[in-house]
């Protein structure tokens, strides 16, 4: 018997990623399959994307990514830039000091700065020029992205930009089948679909935004259901 499931309305089921006592080995293999995910079906290409909307023809760019994991979105960008000439440098937050740490490991990047804490107790000595996060906002309630909406157009410079799930029925049934097959992290098996269904609508985040006080966005659909949140100090976009 399958569990009934309400897409009408966000969910607000805690994932267990978000308990303080899951062992760090699996939180690891959790982030191994989401950048597997993330390659497969074009988060990487959509962080890129919302990337390039605000580099615009920059040839120097410093980065911020809240809920930064194991700082793998922040490599794809180093590497994009590395191979387009971009002066890259970047700043990584994450809540989890093991996330940090493997960052700092796994990804070389050149003129990173790591911090192992709560965003939003971060103190930045200089605005970075964008500020993203992806797969992030879904964990949070409407009150606290509404902050984070207006921390991350506070402390940029350019603009932000959100990578995030659209809430779909057909996402959510093909998420828990593909994972029940294919995942050997039971973190991903649970936590995969529950975040289709922590996702959001186009007309949330319109009205999170206004909420937010935020005007200069647009907000466009990408394949595999996800959004694309864009938000620039200047009418560029």
């Amino acid at each position: 018997m399958h569990e009934a499931i309400n897409l009408r309305n966000r969910s607000y089921k805690k994932e267990l990623l978000d308990k303080d006592d899951i062992p760090f080995e699996d939180i690891r293999r959790n982030m191994q399959e989401l950048n597997t995910i993330n390659t497969w079906l074009g988060g990487h290409a959509i962080t890129l994307a919302g990337f390039k909307k605000l580099l615009q023809n920059k040839r120097s760019i410093h980065v911020c990514e809240i809920g930064c994991g194991d700082g793998n979105n922040l490599y794809q960008l180093y590497k994009w830039c590395k191979k387009n000439n971009v002066e890259f440098s970047c700043t990584g937050i994450d809540i989890k000091r093991e996330c940090i740490e493997t960052a700092k490991k796994d990804y070389e990047i050149k003129n990173a700065i790591w911090f192992a804490q709560d965003y939003k107790t971060v103190v930045l000595k200089k605005k970075p020029d964008i500020i993203f996060s992806s797969l992030f906002c879904h964990h949070f309630d409407d009150v606290q992205l509404i902050y984070q909406l207006q921390w991350m157009k506070q402390n940029s410079t350019i603009g932000f930009f959100i990578n995030d799930l659209q809430r779909n029925w057909f996402a959510y049934h093909s998420i828990k089948a593909i994972t029940q097959i294919f995942s050997s992290s039971y973190l991903v098996k649970n936590d995969a679909p529950l975040s289709v269904a922590r996702g959001f609508y186009k007309k949330e985040w319109i009205r999170l935004l206004t909420e937010a006080g935020i005007k200069n966005y647009v907000v466009d659909w990408k394949w595999a259901f996800r959004y694309l949140v864009i938000y620039s100090h200047e009418n560029g976009l």
